[in-house]
């Protein structure tokens, strides 16, 4: 049976305009935490939390169907789904294994799909749903891809690229290029869109100028001397546009430059500041030629998570509603949990508290 074709543009859309910014953070009390961002100002993403106990059976989408690989999670997961509760962006299993998928246009190329390989063949929205559910460790994860054919739901689809890390602190990031996976380590632990991994930190070292703190005065003649106009002139020279890579200069630099909190409930605190810095207004990728702006989307950025790969806490909030709420992987029976999917937000209006003055 052939999918819908509403399924497809669903998926085509979020693939065409999302963009994402992740970065990782180490308490002193050694806790990792991955944190990222999920942009789309078009529509509603439709996200929803999942909640995936061990034993359950998924079978994967393929461009004819429901008809690819079969695969049963071995560790329960949590995580956040766009369009469909099998296609999970971002998530963190019992074993504090995190993964995450960012949209990776012009750069990746699956390989061409083979209906004759369907046992072994998992559309690129669900491989984080494969790798939440069956591995505990990045190298196990590094162990098992070559084993799978990823390929997109449609050819006009746009390809991704992958962010996995686990309770060790070791990251690594998935391209899949020329038809091949390539996994580069990500010892940054920044990760945003295309160009690919490897051009991104390249390009770092066209900001080598920069540091923390204030530029020192400079005296240009008697009675002549330059000095800063107020905090922060040592990034002077920062990109502050959305494109992936100035996005990525800037998480390098203000992740790099933050300061380490003792504790990962500190840190899960400060990447949602950190992160601040990267909400995309609704309209600023938009232009006039896409139509009329959507009136029910208040940021371009629908969701922020961050995750505690010690602690086996996911966090997030939400442009509806920016409360951080928080699923405790700890407290979930998920030998007994039955799968759960359910909005982000109870209700998408966050209420203004009014102050009263006597």
């Amino acid at each position: 049976m052939l999918l819908s074709a509403a399924l497809i543009l669903a998926a085509a859309a979020f693939n065409e305009s999302s963009a994402c910014t992740g970065i990782t953070l180490t308490a002193k009390d050694t806790s990792h935490v991955l944190a990222r961002t999920c942009e789309w100002g078009g529509s509603f993403l439709q996200s929803r939390y999942v909640i995936v106990p061990r034993g359950y059976a998924q079978t994967a989408f393929t461009p004819a169907g429901t008809d690819g690989m079969e695969f049963t999670s071995k560790y329960g997961y949590v995580g956040i789904s766009v369009m469909q509760d099998q296609f999970v962006t971002e998530g963190l299993n019992e074993k504090g294994l995190s993964a995450g998928l960012f949209f990776f246009p012009g750069y990746g190329q699956y390989e061409k799909y083979d209906s004759t390989l369907n046992a072994s063949t998992l559309t690129d929205m669900q491989l984080v749903a494969w790798i939440l559910g069956s591995f505990s460790t990045v190298e196990e994860v590094i162990a098992a891809v070559g084993d799978i054919h990823i390929v997109a739901l449609s050819p006009e689809m746009q390809t991704v690229h992958w962010r996995i890390g686990d309770a060790s602190g070791r990251q690594v990031v998935l391209e899949i290029v020329g038809g091949e996976a390539e996994f580069h380590e990500n010892r940054l632990g920044v990760l945003t869109n295309s160009p690919g991994y490897e051009w991104q930190m390249t390009n770092l070292n066209n900001y080598v100028n920069l540091y923390p703190g204030n530029a020192q005065p400079q005296k240009l003649a008697e009675g002549v001397t330059l000095s800063s106009f107020g905090a922060g002139t040592g990034f002077r020279g920062i990109p502050g546009d959305v494109t992936p890579p100035s996005r990525f200069v800037r998480a390098a630099f203000y992740q790099t430059t933050a300061p380490q909190y003792a504790t990962g409930y500190e840190t899960v605190k400060q990447t949602f500041q950190i992160l601040n810095n990267f909400d995309i207004p609704v309209g600023i990728e938009h232009s006039p030629a896409s139509g009329p702006l959507p009136e029910n989307v208040p940021s371009a950025t629908q969701w922020t998570t961050s995750s505690d790969l010690k602690a086996l806490r996911f966090y997030y909030r939400t442009a509806w509603n920016s409360t951080i709420r928080c699923i405790d992987l700890k407290s979930i029976r998920f030998d007994k949990v039955s799968f759960t999917a359910a909005p982000l937000d109870k209700v998408q209006d966050q209420p203004i508290e009014f102050i009263k003055v006597k």
